[in-house]
């Protein structure tokens, strides 16, 4: 408890030298002082970002080298998903989104107030229990990660969101910063879906951060191009690897039987509970191959162009959109 606490006051007194030395001149020089408080909240989400960094460089990459499932063969591939990665981290999507909508809630709570309708806060559900700040995080960590897997399934299932989707699942060479390779407009709907969904709970910022920050690490988890799986019991209890490699396979992880259709297995983002209640779990022993049956070449596949960098992946997303578009007008 004492290193957790000292960890602690060393982070706070990190954030706080960085924000009075560099982030509150820099907010006041560009005449934005009204929003120093936010500046202050954004400094916060930088630097959790990179101590996700270190520690996932620190422990998940060794043991990539040590047990993996794979040789990466596209080394570029795997660079452009650390580029995804450090983009995502440093909180540009998620401190967009929560603080373009916290303004619109506090409105919104204030209509509502003044109409005789009282706030919402789920951690007010058990007054004395839930409203405990372990059990609160606990709770919101649930409800988040339950609406996750809707969601998840919608981008399998939608296919203007599986235009986007399929980006990610386009890695063939799956690794411990692939969590990340998403269409920035597929991050942003998230995001901002997410952001809204959490401040209309009661999550407070601090809250969300830590929310955020531990289903990120857990999730480069179970992207690591390593062969780590929880047990007959653990993987009924947190998504492991193994678990979630089956939700990339070729074919099977993102199909409906194999037959082409939009569909797939085990959409749990955290937890495996939200499969099993709803019947898509894919259990297997195997560790398998990851990504888009139509990127294979024919007769497989179609030999669909996914992108090499950045910038083209991004391009061939929106050409997505448009395709499947006219393909769903058609048919």
């Amino acid at each position: 408890m004492h290193l957790i606490q000292a960890g602690i006051d060393l982070f706070a007194t990190v954030q706080g030298w960085l924000f009075e030395t560099l982030v509150q001149p820099l907010v006041f020089a560009l005449g934005l002082g009204e929003f120093v408080e936010e500046a202050f909240t954004g400094t916060e989400w930088v630097l959790v970002g990179i101590c996700e960094l270190v520690v996932l460089f620190i422990i998940l990459r060794p043991l990539e080298a040590m047990i993996p499932v794979h040789a990466i063969t596209d080394k570029r591939a795997r660079w452009t998903d650390f580029i995804y990665t450090v983009l995502y981290r440093l909180g540009a999507f998620s401190l967009l989104a929560f603080f373009l909508l916290d303004p619109l809630m506090s409105y919104l709570s204030e209509t509502l107030h003044w109409e005789g309708w009282g706030t919402f806060n789920l951690d007010d559900l058990w007054p004395g229990v839930t409203d405990q700040a372990l059990v609160s995080f606990l709770l919101y960590f649930v409800v988040l990660d339950f609406f996750e897997y809707w969601y998840h399934r919608a981008q399998h299932g939608w296919r203007w969101l599986w235009a986007l989707h399929s980006l990610h699942h386009s890695q063939e060479n799956m690794n411990l910063w692939s969590d990340d390779r998403n269409h920035l407009l597929d991050g942003l709907v998230h995001d901002l879906l997410f952001g809204f969904l959490a401040l209309a709970i009661g999550v407070q910022p601090g809250q969300y951060i830590l929310l955020i920050s531990v289903s990120r690490m857990l999730q480069s988890l179970q992207h690591a191009n390593v062969r780590i799986h929880f047990g007959r019991i653990g993987e009924y209890l947190l998504v492991s690897p193994r678990f979630h490699r089956m939700h990339h396979a070729i074919g099977i992880g993102h199909e409906s039987r194999g037959k082409g259709s939009l569909g797939g297995h085990n959409f749990g983002v955290l937890l495996p509970i939200w499969d099993v209640l709803f019947r898509t779990t894919h259990f297997t022993k195997g560790f398998a191959m990851t990504g888009v049956r139509d990127q294979l070449p024919p007769p497989a596949g179609k030999a669909r162009n996914y992108g090499r960098g950045f910038w083209a992946q991004q391009w061939l997303g929106f050409k997505r959109i448009v395709e499947f578009t006219r393909k769903a007008k058609r048919s």
